[in-house]
């Protein structure tokens, strides 16, 4: 801010001076007159301020007729303006701001005070070619100080607003390191948190954890800006219209939601799914591992290490891994590292690798298989082929791999191999 701001116009006549002064002795007589204007109007075009009981307006009132007896002393004796003059403006926008005005309210104030402020000056001017000259050597300097003042008490406004945006973020980390330490508070500040979001020590909850695909070379999630925006989304998406505990943590984001009556896993997986296909329809590609549910806050340290886990399954390019979606077999065979690919027999890793160029006749024919519990007359029909036709391509597969699919332990190394390759192959690399 300056240090102060002079509302004069430099080089007016005397006669001008006069009518000018004259001008504002005017309003100066009815001011009070002119402030319950100003307030009527603020009533009928502020939806917020028409909720306000009559104190608010008493504070209101005191607030406009202060402005308006600065602005008419600074008008009339062409002086400066300085920053501790307009102290009590910036009181009056903390309390807006705390009291939970919005931003646009209090800015609207301050235009309708203008207005009125403006008009009451134009009903003074009367009809003279000096007085219409006055009024209008008037409409800069009154522009100055309203600019002057409305900035000054923005800036207080928004310097409120982030102090309070900043407690509410380091509350938010407060409460989840405690949860993420298997503890759920029991007095204070942090239990009222955990209310607000539906967080128990008993309460069935599940860990998300995301990260913007753009940001995971760096890891630096919050710098980039992102991770606030996802946190964001997330927040504003909430589970069944409820809120969800996001905090930006460590380079990813975390999402604690809780469980509520008559939803299961499935409902949890598709929220958090759609929420990530939302975000990259808007661009924002994320990846995101979801736990397995947590029945309270003494399993949220378990749930956090499962989502950390599954997020790792996710492939380059973004996606949602949902540990509740996988089986045990689903999830080792995600998790297999180099020397499990190493121990798949270099025959049944040359069948399939052909079997994928040539459409994956015999990879459908294997799962199709197993999910018909060995029965090959059903894993023909769900493969809508000819019985004879299922049983030559199993056959094909036991003379290339030394595998019968008719033998668990058999089959049971064709499936890893299969999901091991789809892994490997159609996934892409993993974190």
């Amino acid at each position: 801010m300056p240090r102060g701001l002079t509302l004069g116009t430099p080089g007016l006549s005397e006669p001008l001076l006069q009518e000018r002064r004259r001008i504002l002795r005017a309003v100066e007589e009815r001011v009070e007159d002119v402030v319950e204007t100003a307030v009527t109007v603020m009533r009928a075009e502020i939806p917020s301020y028409a909720l306000q009981k009559e104190p608010f307006f008493d504070d209101v009132r005191d607030q406009v007729l202060t402005h308006y007896r600065i602005k008419l002393a600074a008008l009339a004796d062409d002086r400066e303006i300085a920053p501790e003059d307009l102290a009590f403006s910036r009181a009056a926008a903390m309390r807006r701001a705390r009291a939970g005005f919005a931003l646009e309210d209090w800015m609207s104030a301050f235009r309708v005070g203008r207005q009125v402020f403006w008009d009451a000056m134009v009903a003074s001017v009367g009809a003279s070619e000096a007085a219409h000259q006055a009024a209008l050597s008037l409409v800069t300097p009154m522009m100055r100080y309203v600019d002057y003042a409305s900035t000054h008490a923005a800036q207080a406004y928004v310097e409120y607003q982030q102090h309070v945006v900043a407690d509410a973020d380091r509350e938010r980390r407060d409460l989840l390191e405690q949860l993420l330490a298997g503890v759920a508070p029991t007095r204070g500040p942090l239990l009222a948190a955990a209310q607000a979001y539906g967080i128990g020590p008993h309460s069935p909850m599940m860990v998300v954890v995301a990260v913007c695909d753009s940001d995971i070379s760096s890891g630096d999630l919050a710098s980039a800006q992102s991770g606030y925006a996802t946190s964001a989304a997330i927040s504003v998406a909430g589970v069944w219209a409820s809120r969800t505990l996001v905090v930006v943590r460590q380079g990813e984001v975390v999402a604690v939601p809780v469980m509520r009556a008559g939803m299961d896993e499935e409902d949890m997986c598709s929220h958090f799914e759609g929420v990530q296909q939302r975000l990259g329809r808007k661009g924002t590609v994320l990846s995101m591992g979801i736990s397995t549910v947590a029945r309270g806050a003494a399993e949220l340290p378990r749930a956090y290490q499962e989502a950390r886990a599954a997020l790792d399954l996710v492939p380059n390019g973004g996606g949602v891994a949902a540990l509740p979606r996988l089986s045990p077999f689903d999830y080792l065979a995600l998790r297999a590292d180099d020397l499990a690919r190493q121990l798949v027999d270099p025959r049944v890793r040359a069948l399939l690798d052909e079997d994928r160029r040539r459409g994956g006749t015999l990879a459908a024919t294997i799962r199709a298989f197993a999910e018909a519990d060995l029965n090959l007359r059903l894993a023909a029909d769900r493969l809508r082929v000819h019985h004879n036709t299922a049983h030559y391509r199993l056959r094909r597969i036991e003379e290339r791999t030394g595998c019968n699919p008719r033998r668990i332990a058999d089959l049971l190394e064709l499936l890893v191999a299969l999901a091991i390759r789809d892994e490997a192959g159609e996934g892409g690399d993993c974190r």
